[in-house]
């Protein structure tokens, strides 16, 4: 029965695939929820033409020109997407509902349709938006929509006031504009530089007698000082004047700043000028359009990164007062949370290390799709969300106005690295009270907690939550999660009285959402591991159907003939987890058989924190049907999420922690005894491949694993972690200065010596993710080495994601010759 189950996902995806009627959603969802590592079963062939190499290759706009960022309309029943043009990178937008087909919008409406980051007011009477930088305001009574201002300025950051007014940002000045009369006032003016000092009285002996002695310079300063005393006076009496500057700081940059609701009132958080890279961080690329070699700015390294902090500022604007905020009311402001690791490496130096306080350095979190900065409703409360440079800590604090001070509401530490994902929060709307995602319990959920009162757990379980919407009555949030398979996401919701739980969607894929501004629907993007995605909408309730309002894959595609994987999950020889992967069977694969033995490929994903082995259309769509290819002619393929992937947890992301290349490849060698017991595969004819991390690994099978894999294709690879940005390594191997036992035991650079089969190195050569100076390092040494058994192909006018198809046809016929004569 397992078995069975397990089978009709494959068959279901190819049957979609064909055009053909497709299983149930029960035998789906039944299929979906088996973990179980033995699903083995002949594949069907369901006719169509064989996928080739060229057409696997090529530009996606064969396959299918997907909708992108869709978003709601104001009325709540239209959809708005984005689509690419054919044979360019250009969009056009269309608008859709379930009654009625795409419509494309012409270029002189596209500013009627609304934006992605619209704004509603709290009594639902407007939505507020920008289009190419003007401010544009729709009345939802009535349809009408008005145009606030019309200049070549980029307003942003718009909200609607307490007063009813709207407020926009120019620049690092704050407006707000009368909806009814069009009268614009400046709230606040923001100053990179220090307060004017003003009319100075003299103070030197010299300076003292020149002006009793000279009755012209004397009277000049009184002319002056008569003229500012004029001014100062004309401010405080007419109110028709603005005078709402701050001054922040000379040479000081403006991280972030945030208007309360109230317009009374500000956030800003400024840092010492720091810039992404040095002048010296460059790459030459020798393809420009002048023929000359072009030095291109490249990001700094980890190894250059410094330590820095940032200050946060509260401004009372009707005061006029500025004071920052001092961060040592944080619990752990000042722990040495790396005492452990400094001793380590001081010890392996022949030192000691005494531990001891010290403030650290402290910033507000970056904005990875969030605002970390949050006002309540009424104005009068504000939330931060502030992390540590160390990447131990994440704070949620707010402020006492009172006392001038920051307030710690939840304080999420974690010993290897705080995610930078997972990271929602926000206030319920009617009440002072928080919400937020935390891992503190080992998986990402949701949170509750009123500002003088203690935190409520609302989710719970092995599953990750994201994407949060609250509900404008605060009964519901709303949240993206894999509850009823790691692979497997759909949408729910959550009582925040009761903490029950409501699971709005069932349809068995990778499933992303909207909520429409009435609440009353859901648009949602939808995928299945054969399908690209496509756009839906249904009810808000529980079992609604979800009506497909988008047809975008081509006849082409669905004619190819395609080898859907099966989700397995590997036993792991390192813990009770299993290792979820995806799995190709060769086309004429019986289940049982014996004889001649299967040659086996285990791909790599990118990234490390990612997931691959879901049931959504993988980001990997071009290696999908390479894969397909493979296991066409005889191939058996995984590719594993193995320890450090997204979906599955803290542990499971952080078990890299100060040493990346071990637990993972331990992963895949599971995985290749998986094969060799279950799918009939040759031990000794067993490849693996991937790009970037995929890469890393790659290197790190080979040099560490070289009686495992046999031959191995490194694409776009890191070689030494040294070399890669600070934001991504510095969380998992700490800084250089700090670690270096991290950074030599997890960079492939140090373990070289290790190859003994054949290694393909594929470089682009303008890569500013991953530098082709890593290859270029790595190959030097291989040389120094006199390894024999590795060859390198570079491409020169592709960064780390390539956009040539002839790159890639290039690369991926070098990978397939590869394996075809080393296994």
């Amino acid at each position: 029965m397992i078995k069975q189950s397990l089978l009709s996902i494959a068959v279901a995806s190819s049957l979609m695939l064909t055009g053909c009627q497709t299983t149930s959603q029960t035998q789906q969802s039944e299929a979906a929820v088996q973990p179980i590592p033995s699903m083995v079963s002949t594949p069907v062939d369901f006719g169509g033409e064989n996928i080739t190499l060229e057409q696997a290759m090529a530009h996606p706009d064969w396959i299918s020109r997907k909708p992108e960022s869709a978003f709601w309309a104001a009325d709540s029943n239209t959809a708005i997407f984005s689509q690419k043009q054919v044979g360019n990178e250009l969009r056009d937008t269309f608008m859709v509902s379930t009654s009625s087909s795409p419509q494309k919008v012409m270029l002189d409406q596209l500013h009627t349709v609304g934006a992605q980051d619209a704004i509603y007011s709290r009594d639902g009477r407007y939505q507020a938006y920008t289009f190419e930088g003007n401010v544009f305001v729709k009345e939802m009574s009535s349809g009408v929509l008005k145009q606030i201002t019309h200049s070549s300025e980029k307003e942003h950051d718009l909200q609607f006031l307490n007063s009813g007014e709207l407020a926009y940002r120019i620049d690092n000045t704050f407006y707000r504009v009368d909806l009814a009369s069009g009268r614009t006032h400046e709230i606040v003016k923001l100053h990179l530089s220090d307060a004017p000092k003003g009319l100075q009285e003299p103070s030197t002996y010299i300076a003292k007698e020149q002006h009793k002695l000279i009755e012209f310079v004397a009277l000049q300063h009184k002319n002056k000082a008569d003229k500012q005393a004029r001014e100062e006076a004309l401010k405080e009496k007419n109110a028709t004047i603005a005078d709402n500057h701050f001054y922040l700081g000379k040479g000081k940059q403006l991280i972030e700043a945030s208007l309360s609701p109230a317009g009374d009132k500000l956030i800003a958080v400024i840092s010492d000028p720091r810039s992404w890279r040095d002048d010296g961080d460059i790459m030459p690329n020798y393809v420009s359009q002048d023929g000359h070699i072009e030095s291109v700015p490249a990001r700094r390294k980890v190894a250059d990164a410094k330590s820095h902090s940032s200050t946060v500022i509260f401004i009372d604007i009707p005061s006029k007062q500025q004071t920052e905020l001092s961060y040592d009311t944080l619990p752990g402001f000042d722990e040495d949370v790396l005492a452990a690791v400094k001793k380590e490496n001081a010890e392996r130096e022949g030192k000691t290390y005494q531990s001891k306080k010290a403030p650290r350095d402290i910033n507000i979190m970056p904005p990875w799709g969030l605002d970390p900065v949050q006002w309540n409703s009424a104005g009068n409360e504000v939330a931060l969300m502030l992390e540590a440079w160390d990447n131990k800590d994440r704070w949620i604090a707010t402020v006492n106005f009172d006392k001038q001070q920051l307030v710690s509401q939840h304080r999420l530490h974690d010993d290897a690295w705080v995610n930078y994902a997972h990271n929602d929060f926000g206030w319920f709307n009617n009440s002072n009270t928080l919400y937020y995602l935390s891992e503190q319990s080992g998986y990402s959920h949701v949170y509750t907690k009123p500002i003088n009162g203690k935190a409520t757990q609302l989710t719970k379980g092995k599953f990750v939550v994201s994407d949060l919407t609250l509900a404008k009555n605060d009964a519901h949030i709303y949240f993206k999660a894999n509850v009823k398979h790691p692979g497997i996401y759909e949408i729910y919701r959550v009582n925040t009285r009761t903490g029950e739980r409501e699971q709005l969607t069932d349809l068995n894929g990778m499933t992303d959402y909207s909520l429409s501004p009435d609440e009353s629907k859901l648009l949602l993007t939808h995928s299945t591991i054969m399908m690209p995605e496509e756009l839906y909408i249904t009810d808000v309730q529980p079992n609604a159907v979800a009506k497909r309002v988008t047809h975008t894959v081509s006849e082409a595609f669905a004619n190819k003939k395609l080898i859907a994987p099966k989700i397995v999950a590997v036993p792991s020889s390192h813990g009770e987890a299993p290792i979820y992967s995806k799995v190709y069977y060769p086309a004429d694969y019986v289940e049982g058989e014996t004889g001649k033995k299967r040659k086996a490929i285990i791909f790599n994903h990118g990234a490390g924190y990612t997931q691959d082995a879901h049931m959504g259309w993988s980001y990997y769509f071009r290696e999908f049907m390479f894969h397909s290819l493979l296991a066409s002619e005889g191939y058996v393929v995984m590719d594993m999420d193995y320890r450090a992937s997204k979906g599955y947890g803290r542990d499971w992301r952080t078990a890299i922690y100060r040493h990346m290349g071990k637990p993972e490849i331990e992963d895949l060698v599971d995985g290749v005894n998986w094969m060799v017991d279950n799918t009939n595969v040759d031990r000794e004819a067993v490849g693996t491949y991937g790009g970037s991390y995929g890469g890393f690994m790659t290197f790190m099978a080979l040099f560490t694993q070289p009686d495992v894999f046999k031959a191995g294709a490194a694409i776009r690879p890191v070689t030494d972690w040294a070399y890669y940005n600070h934001g991504y390594t510095s969380n998992i191997l700490n800084h250089p200065d700090i670690d270096p036992i991290a950074y030599e035991r997890s960079s492939p650079i140090y373990f070289a010596q290790g190859l003994k089969n054949e290694l393909l190195i594929n470089a682009p050569m303008l890569d500013d993710n991953v530098f082709f100076q890593d290859v270029v390092r790595l190959v030097q040494r291989l040389i120094e080495l006199e390894k024999t058994g590795f060859e390198t192909a570079i491409y020169p006018v592709e960064p780390h994601g390539f956009r040539q198809p002839s790159s890639w046809l290039d690369e991926y016929r070098r990978i397939y010759k590869l394996f075809k004569e080393n296994l």
